[in-house]
């Protein structure tokens, strides 16, 4: 016997819940997508830094208004689908070159607000010389350095980030310091350059990181008002699918491990004669 059998026909049941029906104007809205992203869903792996960093970025457009005077440049990595998502002019750099490019565009469209969005292979490795050269310059640009210690696009390979003994697909033993060297500290490296304006890093972990975060990028972005030399925020990011692990296992890592090699805050800020302006 089927089980339409086992149904006897009858009165819908009525069920006693409490009326939970507002007028639309008794809403209170706490949280809405930025319109300055694009309208599609994100490709990235679940617990992915990448997004939530984009939204946070196209947040601060959005909140700045400077939606049609705002440029950005993806170079090869993970961040190469940047233009997939931001509702903003784009600009494809090839491999580590985002820094060489944003210096053309801004040099010719002075008015325009400059970003790139590199990750740690893209940036530390293959792009360190545009990157420094760009920044001793004090290039007028703003660069979101993403950090997840991996190449994150091809398969998780070590990068000039990646952690002391951090197991790799190309070092499965862990990273050992005496034949790889250390991890290089990029914030660092460039903080000391006269040619930067503003350095921090932060992360995105936690809603506290994801606040301070949020913050950064809109500092540097003002900044730019100021033509005063390149501001760098980098971002330590999770990557669970290269970590081999959980988005939860990965956001208490950063934690537990990644602030170990790289400390978060503010590592150069503008003193108050450079600030006037404000």
């Amino acid at each position: 016997m089927s089980i339409d059998q086992h149904v006897l026909p009858g009165p819908e049941p009525v069920l006693n819940l409490p009326a939970c029906h507002k007028e639309e104007d008794e809403y209170e809205m706490v949280y809405h997508k930025p319109a300055t992203m694009v309208d599609t869903a994100m490709h990235y792996c679940p617990g992915c830094a990448h997004s939530l960093v984009h939204k946070l970025i196209m947040e601060v457009v959005e909140e700045m208004d400077i939606q049609e005077k705002t440029v950005g440049v993806a170079p090869v990595g993970c961040s190469v689908f940047a233009y997939d998502y931001m509702d903003i002019d784009m600009q494809e750099a090839a491999h580590g070159r985002a820094c060489a490019v944003a210096t053309g565009i801004k040099r010719l469209m002075p008015d325009k607000y400059v970003f790139t969005y590199q990750g740690d292979g893209d940036l530390a490795a293959i792009g360190i010389a545009e990157t420094l050269h760009a920044v001793n310059r004090g290039e007028n640009i703003l660069i979101v350095f993403m950090n997840n210690a991996v190449y994150g696009m091809t398969s998780g390979q070590m990068a000039p980030t990646t952690l002391p003994g951090m197991h790799t697909t190309t070092s499965p033993d862990g990273r050992d310091v005496g034949y790889y060297g250390a991890p290089i500290k990029v914030s660092e490296l460039l903080a000391v350059l006269p040619g930067s304006f503003y350095v921090t890093r932060q992360s995105v972990n936690n809603p506290n990181a994801v606040r301070r975060t949020k913050k950064a990028l809109q500092n540097a972005l003002k900044y730019q008002q100021l033509h005063k030399g390149t501001c760098l925020v980098e971002i330590i990011g999770n990557c669970p699918s290269n970590w081999k692990m959980t988005p939860v296992e990965a956001a208490k890592f950063i934690d537990e491990e990644m602030v170990k090699t790289f400390p978060l805050g503010d590592i150069k800020v503008p003193n108050a004669e450079d600030l006037k302006i404000f």
